[in-house]
C-alpha cells in the first residue's frame, strides 16, 4: 500500500477525505493541529475518526496561531451567527486563519518527506465553503510545484509530492453523499466553530449552516445535536 500524509481536522470535510483515501488503497497517516483554535473539541472528533478508519499513526502537532490573532477562531472576536445560510455575507469571513492551510501543508509536506511518501490528502473544497482563499484549486496548484522544489527527496527525485483534493469540485450535499458512500460515521465528527460548554455544535455558525444545509440537500439526518 502507498503512504499517504492526511489533514485531519475532525471535521466533514477531512473525515470524508481520509475515508476516501483509505477506499483508495492508502496506507493513511493523519495529521491533526492543536493551534490554539477556540473549537479545539474538534481534536477529539479527529481522533475518533482516525480510529475509525484505521489511520497507521495520528500525530497531533502542537502550533500556537494565537500569538497572530486576527481570527475569530484564534482571538477575542466574535463568531459570526446567523439564522440561516442565505445570511451568510459574501468576502473572506472573520473565521479565516491567515496562512492556515500553507502552514498546515507545509508540516504535511515535512512529514511525507520523511516517511518517504509521495501523497498528501486534504479535504479542502471551492463549492458551499466559507470563502477561504487557501481552499482555491489555484492555491493547491502553486503549493504542490512550491513543494516539489523545497525538499531533500524532490530534489533527489526520491518523491514526487501529489496534493489530492478529491472534494474540491463537490458541494457539501455531495461531500455528505461521498462520506455516507466511503462508510463515515458522522457522528464522530465536529464541524462548529463555536460550541457550547460540553462540545454540541451551536447550529448558527457558518460552518454548522453550511453543514446542515449539506444534510439537508442529500437527504440523510445529521446525528449531532444542534443548540439551535
Amino acid at each position: 500500500m502507498k503512504k499517504a500524509v492526511c489533514l485531519l481536522s475532525g471535521g466533514l470535510d477531512s473525515a470524508t477525505c481520509l475515508g476516501v483515501a483509505r477506499r483508495d488503497g492508502f496506507d493513511c497517516y493523519a495529521l491533526s493541529f492543536d493551534y490554539g483554535q477556540r473549537h479545539a473539541v474538534e481534536l477529539a472528533a479527529a481522533t475518533r475518526v482516525a480510529a475509525f478508519f484505521h489511520a497507521t499513526e495520528h500525530k497531533t502537532a502542537k502550533i500556537d496561531l494565537r500569538v497572530f490573532g486576527a481570527s475569530a477562531l484564534t482571538a477575542d472576536l466574535a463568531v459570526p451567527k446567523h439564522d440561516s445560510v442565505d445570511n451568510i455575507g459574501g468576502g473572506i469571513p472573520i473565521t479565516y486563519v491567515p496562512a492556515r492551510n500553507t502552514i498546515f501543508l507545509s508540516f504535511a509536506m515535512a512529514w511525507a518527506e520523511v516517511l518517504e511518501c509521495s501523497d498528501i490528502f486534504i479535504g479542502v473544497n471551492a463549492i458551499d465553503y466559507s470563502g477561504y482563499p487557501d481552499c482555491r484549486p489555484e492555491f493547491i496548484y502553486a503549493f504542490e510545484q512550491m513543494a516539489n522544489l523545497a525538499t531533500k527527496a524532490g530534489v533527489e527525485g526520491r518523491t514526487r509530492l501529489r496534493i489530492h483534493t478529491p472534494l474540491a469540485q463537490l458541494n457539501k450535499a455531495g461531500i455528505v453523499r461521498l462520506g455516507a458512500e466511503v462508510g463515515l460515521d458522522f457522528g464522530l465528527t465536529h464541524s462548529c466553530y463555536d460550541p457550547e460548554e460540553g462540545g454540541s455544535p451551536c447550529g448558527q455558525c457558518d460552518s454548522c449552516l453550511l453543514r446542515r444545509k449539506g444534510f439537508s440537500e442529500a437527504g440523510i439526518p445529521d446525528p449531532l445535536p444542534y443548540r439551535h
